[in-house]
């Protein structure tokens, strides 16, 4: 047929033949798409998803359950803020649309606010309070600064080392000097009491570990094997093991009856200040100047983990008697852990100070000590500094010998006793009449974040 010649008529006619032919006879039943008019895209809409456009049965029964389900647990939602979401085209914003100027106050129910809850606005536990401690008794007899102390398993005498080579044992009621041992040649930096054994284990600066019998007050057992100044002793609560650290950067531990070294513990890349044991994984808690703790495996004498969040070397080391959890100190910085896998739990800030020691009683009272001669007691649940006070250097001494050396409290944990470098022991206590209306707790609550 001639284009030329062609009528309407028949352009019409033939253009909806090929229509038919292409899209088949149902094209006259389907509407053009609205976007773009073309009806070809309507229709293979129609002819493929046409059968599809309702569910199956038994899915659209499942779907409709688990809809139900959902609408149960969600929380619901104030009319206000429902209406807002629905002025706002259906939109799925996770803030609250504020009304007018007009309505509540700043943070009230009808200003805008997060539906997601910050995880650093998590309430705070309120410390337990704590009475406060004062000084009870100074005790005096050592030539040198006092860098260990231990106290008997029946709390009835206490043992210190100095710096002038001598062991002393003291009365823990009255303060009496009772014993002198001599046998070390240097500083004696590390002193425990066996509670299974009437034996008590020093260490020093001089390269020895000994054992001294309490029944005839002479040494019976030399662990040799540290190859320079030995810092910190432990003795295993259930086996006969001795676990000694020091500056040659390993922790050694030994057989108590055969004096064989059974492990080096080494990994440390410098002095280890302070060791710990306790009775279940980890056994073994090193602390170093290396500003690393790690938990040593005791069968396998290797490391399990290394704890790497502080920024100075470690200095010492405190077990919770009950818990199981720990804390370290290091310069400025105290941090708690929980065990076994040595997760960290949270920080004792405000002691900005060389921290040489640490002690925690059963109360949950942590006492920390500087080189600066700066206290500070703590709630050990919180975290919460209930007391700061400076510690008196003695008349005679200088200033600069007001610093605290070594720490621990009794075996009641109402009797803190503190080795200091005035070359004193100070025997401390708590206020028997304090109460929480004469010294009220000073505690604000923060954003600190809650870890555990």
């Amino acid at each position: 047929m001639d284009v030329a010649s062609t009528t309407p008529e028949d352009a019409v006619r033939i253009s909806a033949k090929r229509t038919a032919d292409l899209f088949g006879p149902d094209y006259l039943m389907v509407t053009p798409s609205v976007t773009n008019g073309s009806i070809g895209l309507s229709y293979r809409r129609k002819a493929e998803y046409d059968d599809v456009k309702e569910l199956p049965p038994a899915l659209a029964a499942k779907q409709a359950q688990a809809a139900a389900a959902g609408r149960a647990k969600r929380p619901k939602i104030q009319p206000q803020a429902q209406a807002n979401v629905d002025q706002s085209g259906g939109s799925m914003s996770l803030v609250k649309k504020g009304p007018s100027p007009s309505a509540g106050g700043v943070g009230g129910e009808n200003q805008p606010k997060s539906l997601v809850q910050r995880p650093s606005a998590t309430r705070q536990q309120r410390p337990d309070w704590h009475a406060p401690w004062k000084l009870m008794r100074v005790i005096s007899g050592h030539l040198g600064w006092v860098r260990a102390l231990a106290v008997e398993p029946n709390n009835e005498w206490f043992a210190s080392g100095a710096g002038d080579r001598t062991i002393k044992i003291w009365n823990l009621a009255t303060g009496q000097l009772r014993l002198t041992l001599t046998g070390h040649i240097s500083t004696v930096r590390g002193l425990a009491v066996s509670p299974r054994h009437p034996y008590l284990f020093s260490c020093g600066e001089d390269k020895m570990v000994k054992c001294w019998d309490l029944e005839t007050n002479k040494v019976i057992r030399h662990y040799h094997g540290h190859l320079s100044g030995v810092y910190s002793l432990s003795l295993h609560p259930n086996l006969d093991l001795l676990v000694t650290g020091g500056r040659d950067g390993v922790a050694r531990v030994w057989d108590m009856r055969t004096r064989s070294n059974v492990h080096v513990l080494s990994g440390h890349k410098g002095t280890v200040a302070d060791v710990k044991c306790q009775e279940a994984d980890p056994q073994i808690i090193t602390g170093s100047l290396d500003a690393t703790v790690r938990l040593w495996d005791l069968a396998a004498g290797k490391s399990m983990g290394v704890l790497t969040h502080h920024k100075k070397g470690i200095r010492n080391i405190a077990i919770h008697p009950r818990e199981f959890t720990f804390a370290s100190a290091s310069t400025g910085s105290i941090k708690q852990w929980k065990c076994p896998e040595g997760a960290f739990m949270q920080n004792f800030e405000g002691h900005n100070a060389i921290v040489n020691s640490i002690a925690v009683n059963e109360d949950n009272v942590m006492f920390s000590g500087g080189d600066n001669g700066s206290m500070c007691f703590w709630d050990w649940k919180t975290g919460h500094r209930f007391q700061t006070m400076d510690t008196m250097a003695q008349p005679g001494s200088l200033d600069a010998e007001a610093g605290i050396m070594a720490s621990t409290f009794d075996r009641t944990g109402l009797r803190l006793f503190t080795g200091e470098a005035d070359k004193t022991i100070k025997v401390w206590k708590p206020d028997d009449e304090a109460t929480e209306e004469s010294h009220p707790l000073a505690w604000q609550p923060t954003l600190g974040r809650q870890r555990y």
